[in-house]
């Protein structure tokens, strides 16, 4: 969509040029001076804070002004052309950032130049000294923002959504005031060269005059700002130190102050005392233990004593490579002394702005000094100690960190003691996800709180209690036995469990439990923690929430890991199949479509379970991708086996996962219009689980793919029966009856009122309905009487590849026979 956009403003300005036509004659003079002025004055730009927003315009309305009067809307836009080509092909094709942001920004001048050059043409101009000239050119420069303003707002739109585009036009609004004076101050010139020529002189003097004190003036300011700043940041760490909160707050706000993506402050292991490595990343809520910046840079920091700034101007090839190696376009990194010894580093990485920001010089004497600020705020013990707590604790929890646990655990296992074991119990705090999305991050926040303070209330004593990642938590502790442990386990999230009240909303507190035992199970601390993760993810399966590590569990883990390596091959490779299983109208036997559905054929487990296989997908992020295959192959045999009405309907499964993808309705919108089937030909499949659990959240992606034209259907209606107010708010038309209903119909009378209530009730919301799981003729008839008009299931043909597909469609003449429906 991005090269959409390019595409459309660069053929806007192209035929705006084409439009307006060559005039007779060539303004050589008027050229030579226009072009190289409106290229420079692009280049002189002007800052402002608004709004926390970082506002710029530049000055290249002044050229325009008198370029709208001296020239003919063709050779106007020609200039802005010519200009915007020599100034955005310069600046950006040389550093290898790709054609899409030049060919945007070429475009975007020369369209906002065409419909400025419009007006001028349509309100026409009279003398230079006229008002009525005057305010035609200011209206026109407003025109020009207008209509760029427009176009960013539509590429900001498919690229971060409705809230860029409002700050795109809040920015409009408050930088207006920048054009028009740069009109006026045109107008000016207009009037003084319209005097007599000879004012140009005076004219250049002024401008030369106005740019240096400008440059000089953003250079003041810059440095005002600059000391602000490093008095806030100086309060600021006082205050941090008085509250015991020093790091938090300094790298947090060290990374605000020089618009860094990630801050990182880096301590050697240094005698009895371990490394210490924290970075306040722009995505990262709290301080984290993964540092950006390589380590062979900081180990140059701390051997040489001095800070080094690695950009495209900055630093030597070595140095560049490293960064490059490691994902980063810039890096600033000063050491950390006490008195002449340096005992760490600090660093900032990437800036914040895209793949033109970059750090500069002024910003490496910043950060030293900031470092400096540091080092005399705290005495050097006092910064390493604070260093060293943050390192080893949660600051939510105050409980230990996963390094600190780590450790316990070493020296836990490292002391033998007779008819004991180490017990290790790790716990995942069910539905945080839900509850952050429901009630905020601060209702999750007090969640693991309460769960840490009931935790250490009735952990048995002498435990170790840690804080290991967002919602798991470990308990390590001596017990008689592997036996003992999983008693304990079970204790435990009996009485963490029940209701924790927060913004008089009542939350359920609860937690599935893995245990592993020491020497039983694992032989380090690494061990341990790892196969008390594999018995956790378990145990969220188990009844009782409670799992105990076997060696079982290993090799499920390990299957599992090596599926999702093979998942990827198999999609990059094509080796996944699509099976296709014909629904068939049951008055006629007509066939009315088919299902697609996604079949792997394993190189070395054979043929695995979809369950399986898409579960997978859906937890290492290769679940849209698997979607758009299987859309994809069914769309293209939807038009190879199209009918006499058109493509044949196709159906394909949705996962709550990709419906929540806010780009998937634009994608299926450009798989339905690549291949040429109308919208009306495929269906959605969704279940009812789902639908009743996540109706309310899928809501608006199922609005989307509603208004492209597909349909939606429920599957496996009749297992969330107790709820069916989703199928009066959400855009339904269809309902596949649960096999299990169906399958049951002949010998169970239950099951054959069930599915004649839900032929009822579709027929009261006028929803089409599928039978799906019939294997018999018995159960055919049935379905007839019922005036069910859609079956699926083995009778008719179990789901066949492509091929074999196609050679069952020939065998039913086309789908259409006399009511005797053959099994396959």
């Amino acid at each position: 969509m991005p090269w959409v956009i390019t595409g459309l403003i660069l053929s806007c300005g192209v035929a705006g040029l084409i439009g307006f036509g060559p005039p007779d004659g060539f303004p050589l003079l008027e050229l030579a001076f226009f072009v190289p002025a409106v290229t420079v004055a692009q280049g002189l730009l002007v800052q402002h804070h608004a709004r926390g927003m970082r506002i710029s315009f530049n000055l290249t309305d002044i050229p325009l002004a008198l370029a709208l009067f001296y020239l003919s809307p063709f050779w106007v836009v020609a200039v802005k052309f010519a200009a915007s080509t020599l100034f955005y092909g310069s600046r950006y094709l040389r550093t290898d950032i790709g054609a899409l942001k030049p060919l945007f920004n070429i475009g975007l001048t020369s369209t906002g130049t065409v419909a400025a050059a419009l007006f001028v043409q349509y309100a026409g101009l009279r003398a230079a000294t006229d008002p009525y000239t005057w305010l035609v050119l200011i209206v026109a420069i407003v025109i020009m923002g207008i209509v760029t303003t427009a176009f960013i707002s539509l590429m900001l739109y498919f690229l971060s959504g409705w809230d860029s585009v409002v700050k795109a036009w809040i920015g409009f609004a408050l930088t207006m005031a920048g054009p028009v004076v740069a009109a006026c101050v045109g107008l000016i010139f207009l009037i003084l060269l319209d005097a007599t020529l000879w004012a140009g002189l005076l004219v250049g003097f002024v401008v030369v005059a106005v740019v240096y004190l400008a440059r000089n003036y953003m250079r003041l300011r810059r440095q005002r700002h600059v000391l602000s700043e490093l008095n806030d940041f100086t309060q600021l760490v006082v205050d941090s130190v008085r509250s015991n909160r020093l790091i938090d707050a300094m790298l947090g706000r060290l990374r605000e102050i020089l618009s860094a993506e990630s801050a990182t402050v880096w301590v050697p292991a240094r005698g009895r005392y371990p490394e210490i490595r924290l970075t306040s990343g722009v995505d990262d809520p709290g301080l984290t233990d993964l540092d950006p910046v390589p380590g062979s840079l900081q180990n140059q920091v701390m051997a040489s004593g001095e800070g080094v700034l690695v950009t495209p101007k900055n630093g030597n090839r070595s140095q560049h490579a490293e960064l490059e190696a490691a994902g980063l376009r810039c890096a600033m990194l000063v050491p950390l002394r006490s008195g002449d010894e340096v005992y760490g580093c600090l660093s900032v990485a990437d800036r914040i702005g895209g793949e033109l920001s970059h750090f500069v010089p002024g910003d490496l004497q910043l950060l030293e000094t900031i470092a400096a600020h540091v080092s005399i705020a705290v005495q050097n013990e006092r910064l390493v100690d604070q260093l060293r707590y943050d390192a080893f604790h949660d600051p939510l929890t105050g409980l230990a960190s996963r390094r600190r646990s780590l450790e316990a655990l070493a020296e836990a296992i490292a002391i033998t003691v007779p008819g004991e074991v180490v017990a290790v119990l790790m716990f995942d705090v069910d539905g945080m996800h839900e509850i952050n999305d429901a009630l905020g991050h601060e209702a999750g926040d007090a969640l693991l709180t309460e769960f840490s303070r009931r935790l250490a209330e009735h952990a048995p004593d002498a435990s170790f209690i840690g804080r290991i990642d967002s919602d798991e938590f470990i308990l390590q502790t001596r017990l008689p036995s592997t036996e003992a442990a999983a008693d304990t386990a079970r204790r435990l999230r009996s009485e963490v469990q029940g209701p924790f009240e927060f913004g008089g909303v009542a939350v359920e507190v609860s937690a599935a439990v893995g245990v592993v035992t020491h020497p039983d199970f694992a032989t380090d601390a690494d061990e341990l923690l790892q196969r008390a993760d594999t018995a956790t993810r378990q145990a969220k399966q188990a009844v009782d929430g409670v799992q105990t590590y076997h060696s079982g569990l290993e090799s499920e883990s390990l299957r599992r890991i090596g599926l999702a390596s093979d998942l990827r091959r198999a999609l990059d490779r094509g080796e996944l199949e699509v099976h296709f299983q014909p629904k068939v109208a049951l008055e006629s036997g007509a066939l009315v479509g088919a299902e697609a559905l996604v079949r792997w054929p394993h190189p070395t487990y054979g043929p695995l379970s979809p369950e399986e296989f898409i579960a997978i997908a859906g937890s290492t992020g290769q679940l849209g991708r698997l979607t758009e295959m299987v859309l994809a192959e069914a769309l293209r045999h939807s038009v190879e086996w199209a009918r006499e009405d058109g493509p044949l309907r196709m159906a394909v499964n949705l996962s709550p996962r990709t419906l929540a993808d806010a780009a998937f309705p634009e994608r299926v919108a450009e798989l339905l219009a690549g291949h040429g089937v109308p919208p009306d030909r495929l269906t959605f499949e969704i279940t009812e689980d789902d639908m009743v659990t996540d109706g309310s959240r899928l809501a608006p992606g199922l609005d989307r793919l509603h208004e492209t034209g597909v349909r939606l259907s429920v599957d496996d209606f009749g297992t969330g029966y107790s709820s069916l107010a989703y199928l009066r708010r959400l855009p339904i038309q269809e309902i596949k009856i649960d096999l299990r209903f169906v399958q049951g119909m002949a010998t169970d009378a239950d099951d054959r009122a069930i599915v004649k209530a839900v032929l009822g009730l579709a027929r009261h919301f006028e929803i089409d309905v599928v039978a799906e799981g019939i294997e018999s003729h018995q159960t055919v008839e049935q379905l007839r009487s019922m005036e069910c008009e859609i079956g699926q299931g083995y009778y008719f043909s179990r789901p066949l590849p492509p091929d074999r597909f196609a050679a069952w469609l020939d065998t039913q003449g086309g789908g259409k026979g006399s009511g005797r429906l053959r099994a396959v």
